[in-house]
């Protein structure tokens, strides 16, 4: 399936819109990665921990917004926007969500 930030695809024609289409992922932060995020903060360099669990919450925010095109019988998603937010009274969790707009596509 083609994903795309831009509202067209080039060498398609969009025949049908299917209807806009989310992903949402909330996932926790544990102690070990907030700890070595402070330790980062104080010293300075790049938390490999938040890092990957945020790359890893992206990706799971693109399969479910995949999914839900697949079963509106889309062929590609356009127009996909991306958000990043924290939550929790610790801010220990982070939300991230995707939508766009699916549809079919013909050559």
């Amino acid at each position: 399936m083609i994903v795309t930030t831009t509202t067209s695809i080039e060498g398609y024609e969009i025949s049908a819109y299917e209807g806009i289409v989310f992903g949402e992922v909330i996932s926790g932060i544990n102690l070990f990665k907030d700890m070595g995020a402070g330790l980062r903060n104080m010293f300075g360099g790049r938390s490999q921990g938040y890092e990957n669990e945020l790359l890893e919450a992206r990706s799971k925010a693109l399969e479910e917004m995949e999914v839900r095109a697949v079963e509106l019988g889309a062929d590609a998603i356009v127009g996909v926007k991306m958000d990043y937010e924290t939550l929790g009274a610790d801010n220990g969790m982070i939300m991230v969500t995707c939508s766009g707009t699916a549809v079919k596509i013909k050559k």
